[in-house]
């Protein structure tokens, strides 16, 4: 269990999140079009990139990425 304490997750986009949403969906409603191994093949990877998206959304640093942004910043 000592990784998992030096385990941080890299903040990812809503792109992201969007595309393995709609990758699912096509892939479900294409599923005859693809066949059988493809449409498996796909299923998979964009479900994984959905449950990266959901640790990513939970895990991320945020305060790392807010530092960075010139928006928060305040001014003097």
């Amino acid at each position: 269990m000592d990784i998992l304490k030096h385990y941080k997750a890299a903040p990812l986009s809503s792109s992201f999140f969007l595309a393995s949403i709609l990758g699912i969906l096509i892939t479900a409603f294409y599923w005859n079009t693809f066949g059988d191994d493809w449409s498996t093949a796909f299923i998979l990877i964009f479900a994984v990139m959905f449950i990266s998206s959901l640790i990513s959304m939970r895990r991320a640093p945020i305060e790392e990425v807010l530092e960075v942004d010139h928006h928060t910043k305040k001014k003097k």
